[in-house]
């Protein structure tokens, strides 16, 4: 594009008061229209009157440790379980700190112990009564221990260096630095104090724009071990979201005891894997209620001064779940998130009832990628062609970058290149904007979490990949950049109203079996149970990755065996002679495949095919891809499902089959799996797209069904217009 006809705005840059020369040039060839500082920098005061909208980091919870010394009572808290162990006599010590950094966090004996902590016996999975523990010297002494059974001790911690902080620290190599506490703004004096603080910030601070709040008040669960290794981190993690205080208003609201294994349970804090309890979602239910009537008094005060109120979806952010009712009263102007792939851009871009979203796109300028010898241009090319396709579905409104500015200066190819992202981000925004793309089919993902986790209910560290859930991972990455109309739906919903199945075309259920994911222990629930076969048999399609319904009960591994025409082998069933094992590579499904065959990643071992069911691929007489018919309805199972480009072809082609929609293939498409067709009917545009960094040819299929061929280059995208 010439450059004096460009576009420019839409991106935010940080800042530092070293670099603000530095800044200058780059908002000039960025095209920024906003400017940020980080944690561990400062607004230089000269760029303060250069028109461009500034925005303030500003920490709730930390960067006061006068106050937080002076109200220990008032510091952050943290729900903690020894690791197992064995008594070999009636005594038994167990040291409380081991394995958990004492520069983090510092054992709360100030409340009551004997209400607040939890020794259980985890042999017997029952409570040893408060009578037979004792505390002294950083141990619980269990008197009358059972000889060769295993405990734990859930106990409260108080957070006495902030986690982010601590982790900023330990990444950036700092020296010679306080640790900030984390004080709690939901505690009385706190809160008071709080609201003063935020009045006084604003008063001094006349010339920013944007509050970014970083986030709010409970930091996710990230513990680190003595060495100042990552121990544990859990991005949905509320295990540090708990108080005596705020358990004890929990209490009165729900009107039963709180126990510490409703957040500890079993020592996995309740991670998202687990299925969540009734207990558990109450406390997560009653943390969005009181969070959210609490960022309503920040904002309102915000938005008094003239100002935007901006949050940060992470650090501490837990209680905001963003896509949940309560949010939608918390009175915030925008959300901006760290960008790593497709899903977390939807993750940012699909949030309801804010004026714009912002993605904060990697990598952060950390001198973990900005080193000599370091590769911040693959690591953003990578970052840009992933979250692209989702942008092309549904776009976030601005984009952004953090970190230390004065690192990317002394990589002059990455300020090239991303030079060329804010362009080209800028002029798909342009296209797309207030614009409904083109949807083949309303897909649902079903799992436990449904809406209130859409689209990164699988991340263990935001966009970290996990080998154990490439592919849950792999399927939602497909799905972000996909013609369909994605909805998340739980458990709870098909229970309140098997309704909530109307006008969706293909459920989807993937990860392994016991999970949230899967569902584990819902599937006994015959009304779940029901509604789900019933909506296959009656015309729907179903789609199963991994061990979709895995939950051994009544005769099934697989709860979705029936629609689906697989099952399990674990061992019940090897007295039954099992004779289908012929396979159908010419399926529809395949078509697109070199040689007809898929990467399942490690896929799953022993899945066998009832006598009905189409086998599309097997290996060594273990079940990798099948299709059955099932009432009127269709099933596929796929055994596992790595993201690329070709699975995400296979993907897309299973569901068309599953909902016997063959025909509608060649309608806004691309015969080659590296090139996709986005549609914006509404606005009279499509694009054709090139989503790798090599050359590609193509057949372009429109929505009449005529085509063309189509040469792209690298990373290319060409927009035309929609004649007639």
């Amino acid at each position: 594009m010439d450059k004096d006809n460009r576009l420019t705005g839409r991106v935010t840059i940080p800042t530092d008061v070293d670099v603000v020369s530095d800044t200058l040039k780059l908002m000039e060839r960025w095209g920024a229209d906003a400017l940020r500082d980080c944690d561990g920098t400062d607004f230089p005061e000269a760029l303060r009157s250069t028109g461009a909208k500034v925005y303030a980091t500003y920490y709730t919870t930390r960067k006061d440790n006068d106050w937080a010394r002076q109200n220990p009572d008032e510091v952050q808290q943290c729900y903690i379980m020894t690791g197992f162990t064995t008594a070999e006599g009636p005594q038994l010590r167990i040291p409380l700190m081991q394995g958990v950094s004492p520069e983090l966090m510092q054992v709360n004996t100030r409340d009551d112990i004997h209400r607040w902590w939890e020794v259980m016996d985890r042999t017997e999975g029952t409570v040893v009564d408060t009578a037979q523990w004792s505390y002294a010297d950083g141990a619980v002494t269990i008197h009358g221990a059972k000889p060769y059974h295993e405990y734990t001790v859930s106990f409260l911690c108080y957070l006495i260096w902030d986690p982010v902080h601590m982790y900023n620290a330990i990444v950036n190599g700092w020296k010679d630095f306080e640790h900030q506490i984390t004080f709690d703004v939901r505690q009385p004096k706190t809160h008071a104090f709080s609201l003063k603080r935020l009045r006084a910030f604003l008063e001094s601070h006349p010339y920013v724009n944007v509050v970014r709040y970083t986030t709010f008040f409970h930091q996710f669960t990230l513990v680190f071990d003595e060495l100042k290794r990552q121990k544990y981190v859990d991005w949905y993690g509320y295990s540090a979201s708990v108080s005596p205080y705020i358990l004890e208003r929990f209490e009165k609201e729900v009107g039963y005891p709180f126990r510490p294994e409703y957040i500890v349970d079993q020592g996995y804090y309740n991670n998202q894997y687990r299925v969540p309890s009734k207990e558990y979602k109450d406390f997560q239910a009653f943390q969005r209620r009181e969070v959210a009537g609490l960022m309503k008094e920040m904002t309102d005060i915000v938005h008094a001064y003239g100002k935007e109120a901006m949050m940060f979806l992470g650090d501490h952010w837990i209680g905001c779940e963003p896509f949940m009712p309560e949010f939608q009263q918390s009175g915030v102007d925008a959300i901006v998130g760290s960008v790593g792939n497709g899903s977390t851009l939807r993750l940012i871009s699909d949030i309801p009832g804010v004026k714009y979203t912002e993605g904060r796109f990697l990598p952060y300028f950390f001198p973990d990628t900005f080193h000599e010898g370091g590769d911040p241009v693959r690591e953003a090319k990578e970052n840009w062609v992933t979250a692209r396709r989702a942008i092309l579905r549904k776009p976030i409104d601005r984009i952004g970058y953090g970190g230390y500015l004065k690192l990317a200066c002394e990589f002059p190819e990455f300020l090239d290149y991303v030079e060329s992202v804010c362009n080209e981000f800028r002029e798909l925004y342009e296209n797309i904007k207030g614009t409904t793309p083109y949807c083949v089919k309303t897909v649902a993902v079903l799992n436990s979490w449904g809406q209130q986790r859409a689209w990164g209910c699988h991340m263990v560290h935001h966009a970290l990949y996990q080998k154990q859930n490439y592919s849950y991972a792999g399927v939602i990455e497909a799905l972000s950049g996909a013609p369909f109309d994605v909805k998340f739906i739980s458990f709870d919903d098909i229970k309140a109203d098997p309704k909530v199945l109307d006008g969706i075309d293909v459920l989807i259920n993937v990860g392994d079996g016991d999970t949230a994911h899967t569902g584990g222990k819902v599937w006994e629930d015959p009304d779940i149970s029901a509604a789900v076969k019933g909506f296959v048999h009656r015309g729907g399609g179903l789609i199963g990755v991994g061990e979709p319904g895995g939950h051994q009960y009544q005769g099934r591994y697989l709860q979705l065996s029936a629609p689906l025409g697989v099952e399990k082998e674990i061992g019940f069933t090897l007295n039954y002679d099992k004779y289908n094992w012929d396979e159908h590579r010419d399926h529809f499904i395949l078509a697109d495949c070199p040689d007809h065959n898929v990467d399942f990643g490690e896929g799953k071992k022993s899945i066998f095919a009832w006598e009905g069911t189409e086998i599309l691929i097997q290996r060594d007489k273990e079940v990798q891809m099948a299709a059955h018919e099932y009432g009127k309805g269709r099933g596929v199972y796929i055994s596992g499902l790595p993201y690329s480009f070709v699975n995400n072809r296979v993907l897309y082609r299973a569901i068309l089959w599953a909902a016997h929609d063959e025909a509608d293939l060649h309608k806004w498409f691309s015969t080659n799996y590296n090139v996709e067709v986005h549609a914006y009917v509404k606005n009279g545009k499509y694009c054709v797209v090139n989503n790798t960094y090599e050359p590609q040819d193509t057949t372009v299929y429109t929505g009449d069904g005529s085509c063309f061929d189509l040469h792209l280059d690298t990373n290319e995208i060409k927009w035309y217009s929609i004649e007639g």
